[in-house]
């Protein structure tokens, strides 16, 4: 007989009464708290940035109005927020690599060394985000309001030094669950391991995975440095950051209030910017002062056998060669 399990028709029922609560018991209209949630812990570049876009439109609010960050996974990890966006319990949430899950065209940024400053992602968001992809976020329940970043991601691991893809033979590497890393880090010969990040310096710790690949922020943020012995800046991904929204609740909100977010999230991004240019200089330093051998590897080997991803997002993405080509050529007009 095929029945659900008791937990399962427990979760059932939570989220049936969860979507008619949300959906019936609250005036989106009146002054309230507005819930940010996200992984970062407190020093991440995400934590920073949530903490700085709150204080600025909290300034700009009128009475009753406050944006509330919920750093840490307090509400949950990235899929989890996701999913209260949709059931309204969180408001805002700011997703990096599991857009790639939910929207397959999100894909585009976990191809290797596809974005090679913030200068050229500044011009693919102009050229690529808004018009392509957040339409497709919004055909898919989420609603971008700002691009921020996550940042360049490196890899750190107690076996060696990562110089040469070989190097990472054998190597149990944690990755967010989005496909394309793990595609990624298959190609390069690592054993890639999706974990969530509130998971990974108790991972490290016990030995569960070897290494991890993060950018500097987060290495720093989560004291995942602490447990390892070897940084690589190999630079593989840059991933962005989104602030998204649920549309529903966004179109409930007063103009006044959404005007005010919009702005502040967007004025935002310059500060996001700066300061993860910023930390990606001094953090090199304190990660090396605290005992970790960092190195710098040829990033060319690291392309060369990844190139197959391009090829594979090419022929299983719609409209994935245009996408490639006009990422890699945004801005040179």
């Amino acid at each position: 007989m095929n029945c659900m399990m008791p937990k399962q028709i427990a979760m059932a029922v939570v989220l049936t009464l969860a979507i008619s609560f949300s959906g019936c018991s609250i005036d989106r209209t009146a002054p309230r708290e507005l819930k940010f949630g996200h992984v970062g812990e407190p020093g991440s570049l995400l934590a920073i940035s949530v903490n700085e876009f709150a204080r600025r439109a909290n300034e700009e609010l009128s009475e009753g109005w406050k944006v509330v960050p919920y750093g840490s996974s307090q509400l949950g990890g990235d899929e989890l927020l996701l999913q209260k966006l949709k059931l309204g319990t969180v408001d805002f949430a700011l997703p990096s690599t599991i857009m790639s899950s939910q929207i397959d065209e999100f894909g585009l940024f976990e191809m290797p060394y596809l974005v090679r400053d913030r200068a050229h992602m500044r011009a693919i968001e102009n050229e690529v985000v808004w018009p392509d992809l957040a339409p497709l976020s919004e055909d898919s329940g989420y609603r971008i309001i700002s691009i921020w970043e996550n940042g360049f991601r490196h890899i750190t691991n107690n076996v060696r030094p990562i110089e040469t893809p070989a190097d990472l033979a054998g190597v149990k590497l944690r990755t967010p669950s989005g496909v394309w890393r793990v595609k990624l880090f298959q190609a390069l010969g690592a054993n890639p391991t999706p974990m969530a990040l509130s998971e990974v310096f108790i991972g490290l710790q016990t030995g569960v995975i070897d290494g991890q690949e993060n950018p500097l922020a987060h290495i720093w943020g989560s004291k995942l440095y602490e447990a390892q012995e070897y940084l690589s800046l190999t630079s593989h991904v840059y991933t962005p950051a989104y602030v998204v929204t649920s549309p529903t609740m966004w179109d409930a909100l007063p103009d006044d209030v959404r005007m005010i977010i919009e702005d502040e999230a967007r004025a935002t991004q310059a500060f996001v910017y700066e300061t993860a240019d910023r930390l990606d200089s001094e953090l090199i330093d304190q990660i090396r002062a605290s005992g970790v051998q960092v190195n710098a590897p040829e990033r060319g080997a690291f392309l060369d056998a990844s190139a197959a991803l391009y090829d594979e997002f090419g022929q299983v993405v719609s409209g994935g060669p245009e996408l490639l080509a006009r990422a890699a050529a945004a801005g040179s007009s």
